[in-house]
C-alpha cells in the first residue's frame, strides 16, 4: 500500500503543477486570438483543479497523508516550473508534454490501485486518465496538423 500512497502523492503533485502552469498561461497569454486562448486555458485548469481535492482525499482514504506545500510538490513532480513567457505554440507544446507526464503517472497509479484491490480508486483514476486524454487531444488539435 505504501507504493500506491507514494504514487498518489506524485499524482497529486503533478496534477497541481499542471494546473498551476495552465493557470499561469491563462493569465499571461498574448496573441491576436487572446480571448480564445484565455478561455481555452481556463477550461483546462478549472477541470484539473476540480480533481486536485479528490486526489488528496483518495490519499487519505488509503491511509496516507496528502502533501500540500510548493516545496514538496516540486520534489514529487516531474513537471518543471514555468517562469518565462513563451509564445502560444510553445505553451501548447509544453502543456502537451506535461499532460503526457500526468497521463503516464495516472496509468502507473491505476495499475497499483488495481493490484491493491482498490476498485473505487481504480475507477477514479480511469476517469482522470480519460479527462487528461481529452486534454491531450484538444491541446494537440490547437497546433493543427504537424508535418
Amino acid at each position: 500500500m505504501e507504493q500506491l500512497i507514494d504514487q498518489m502523492k506524485k499524482l497529486l503533485a503533478e496534477s497541481y503543477a499542471f494546473y498551476l502552469k495552465t493557470h499561469y498561461y491563462h493569465w499571461n497569454v498574448e496573441d491576436e486570438d487572446f480571448p480564445m486562448w484565455h478561455t481555452f486555458f481556463e477550461s483546462i485548469y478549472t477541470e484539473v483543479y476540480g480533481a486536485v481535492d479528490d486526489i488528496a482525499e483518495h490519499i487519505r482514504q488509503i491511509g496516507g497523508y496528502a502533501p500540500g506545500s510548493f516545496g514538496r510538490f516540486k520534489e514529487l513532480s516531474a513537471i518543471q516550473d514555468e517562469t518565462g513567457l513563451p509564445e502560444v505554440s510553445q505553451m501548447l507544446q509544453q502543456l502537451i508534454a506535461d499532460n503526457q507526464t500526468v497521463i503516464f503517472t495516472l496509468h502507473h497509479t491505476y495499475k497499483l490501485a488495481e493490484t491493491a484491490g482498490e476498485i473505487g480508486l481504480s475507477n477514479f483514476l480511469q476517469d482522470r486518465e480519460a479527462a487528461h486524454k481529452k486534454h491531450a487531444w484538444m491541446l494537440k488539435a490547437c497546433l493543427g496538423k504537424q508535418k
